[in-house]
């Protein structure tokens, strides 16, 4: 053997015995890892973010982080991929909300970035040019969108990891979770900042050990977190004099200071009997983020839907409904009639239909019209709910159609697409397969031309129209709805974000609840101007069949 050959032979054997020494994912990171960007470039040190370092080292099967954003939880992920591939030679799943343009972002701006500065990464992995799998010897990294099913099946790992849960196609993480059944050995990581109490990433945390990030207060010296609202006093006259400060002793934590006093830390637990480890961290334990940055957040919140939902999920961490967002019992109850559900009467008639599994939810809708009736029909047209109610068979829709003589029909295009086109042939021209899509501007109906009778709408328009009924009280419903009609009508709730542009946007999430009856009144409010044939062109106020 030539001394090259015996000195490359040599130093293999002795990356071997440094990477058999670093046992944990912690001590890890510190070995190989290396950050590129700002603030804080250079070796990997927990010391601007120590509430990460016993997230590192968490031997739990599930771990569930609710945080605020850009608190480094990102990079503790890729920390522990890393650690996993090279150390335990498992395959990992990491999942992120969209192929496009999420898993390209990640690919470029964090795996690739990570490779470079770190010698030893760049000698790990083999094959790195595929954005969604990359190659280390015999293991592999798979990085996937969440909205593809088919992206999420046949990939067994013994890691999984769910970046951005709440922004995720909810229906397919439990496909997600699949990928880890069978393995010996198996982690879940989920994190997210949260939008809305007992949905996505807090549903998850909620049931978990709950576990907060506690510090040493440098006055008296008791443990605390840093908790909103009581651990911060705004000044909204002059933001630069917003404090942190201890809630027991009301002493004052100057930001500068956050390295020493945070060094002095521990994690508690709200729940020791819950083999499910939850992780909670907020904007006040950054260093980078200053009070009167929060302050400012804080102040542009108070006049800004938009912000002020940020300002909670996005600062403080926490679950937030803005005022009005969804349905309240009154408003549902002040639309009540004086007849009850099945009320058979001539007229106009829709029927809306959301297909689920087991069960086929349907409201079926006769419509008024008053004397300054337009061309939007929709906007000036009345309801009255005549029946409400779910099936288990398709064949079931077909006495309705017969029995309430119904108009037109909308039906969910998913997940039953063949059994809901087969319906649809069975009442030629009187129903179609809706779509819900993005692009679509206000109450369009777009009418597809395509063999199938398919339309495509755009959803938080035509929900904002639907809901908007019971508060504007243009809705008659039965008298005796129950509890599971009432419950899904209210599942529903507007949250906000901003667009690429910075323009304020509202969608709908229902998160975990169902809401079948809430998109089966959609489908009846959407069939009304196919009814009336409005609605061939793009847009409901354009152009009249």
């Amino acid at each position: 053997m030539n001394t090259e050959l015996r000195n490359i032979f040599l130093q293999s054997i002795q990356n071997g015995f440094n990477r058999k020494a670093v046992r944990s994912c912690s001590q890890w990171s510190e070995k190989y890892r290396v950050i590129a960007n700002p603030p804080y470039p250079g070796p990997w040190r927990f010391k601007y973010f120590p509430w990460l370092k016993e997230i590192h080292d968490s031997v739990a099967e599930l771990n569930i982080a609710q945080k605020s954003s850009q608190m480094g939880v990102t990079e503790a992920l890729l920390n522990i991929t890393f650690h996993a591939i090279d150390i335990k030679r498992i395959d990992v799943l990491y999942v992120l909300p969209a192929k496009t343009p999420d898993a390209g972002d990640f690919s470029q701006s964090r795996f690739d970035a990570a490779l470079e500065l770190s010698p030893h990464l760049i000698q790990l992995f083999s094959d790195t040019k595929n954005v969604g799998l990359k190659r280390a010897g015999s293991c592999s990294l798979y990085v996937r969108g969440s909205r593809s099913r088919s992206g999420l099946k046949s990939v067994p790992v013994g890691l999984l990891i769910l970046d951005e849960l709440d922004e995720m196609t909810q229906k397919n993480i439990p496909l997600a979770l699949e990928r880890t059944a069978g393995q010996l050995e198996k982690n879940i990581w989920m994190c997210s900042t949260p939008t809305l109490e007992g949905r996505g990433i807090n549903s998850y945390f909620q049931n978990s050990s709950q576990n907060h990030f506690f510090f040493k207060c440098t006055a008296c010296s008791r443990f605390i977190e840093f908790s909103y609202p009581d651990n911060i006093e705004f000044n909204t006259e002059n933001p630069e004099k917003t404090r942190l400060l201890c809630n027991l002793c009301k002493n004052t934590l100057k930001h500068e200071e956050k390295v020493e006093f945070l060094s002095n830390n521990k994690w508690v637990q709200s729940y020791t009997n819950r083999s499910n480890v939850g992780w909670y961290i907020n904007h006040m334990y950054s260093t980078t983020i200053t009070p009167s940055s929060i302050c400012e957040h804080y102040i542009r919140a108070q006049n800004d839907i938009t912000e002020d939902q940020e300002f909670y999920n996005s600062g403080m961490g926490l679950t937030h409904e803005v005022e009005g967002a969804r349905l309240t019992d009154k408003q549902i109850d002040d639309c009540k009639g004086d007849y009850k559900n099945g009320l058979l009467v001539n007229g106009l008639i829709t029927m809306g239909v959301d297909v689920g599994n087991p069960w086929i939810h349907i409201q079926i809708n006769q419509w008024h019209f008053g004397p300054n009736l337009s061309i939007d029909i929709s906007t000036h047209a009345k309801a009255r709910a005549l029946y409400f109610g779910k099936v288990r068979h398709f064949h079931e829709l077909d006495q309705l159609m017969h029995e309430y003589r119904v108009n037109y029909c909308v039906i969910d295009s998913s997940p039953e697409r063949r059994l809901a086109f087969e319906f649809a042939s069975r009442f030629w021209g009187k129903v179609r397969l809706c779509f819900y899509v993005v692009g679509l501007q206000g109450k369009q109906v777009h009418i597809a031309d395509d063999v199938e009778p398919k339309i495509n709408v755009d959803r938080t328009s035509w929900l904002d129209l639907t809901l908007g009924r019971f508060r504007a009280r243009t809705i008659v419903i039965p008298s005796n709805i129950d509890d599971e009609y009432r419950n899904q009508l209210k599942a529903p709730v507007r949250i906000y974000d901003k667009d690429k542009n910075g323009n304020p946007i509202g969608i709908y999430s229902s998160g975990n609840s169902a809401d079948h009856y809430a998109h089966a009144a959609n489908y009846a409010e959407i069939a009304l101007p196919l009814a009336i044939g409005v609605g061939k062109s793009q847009t409901l106020n354009k152009s009249v069949i």
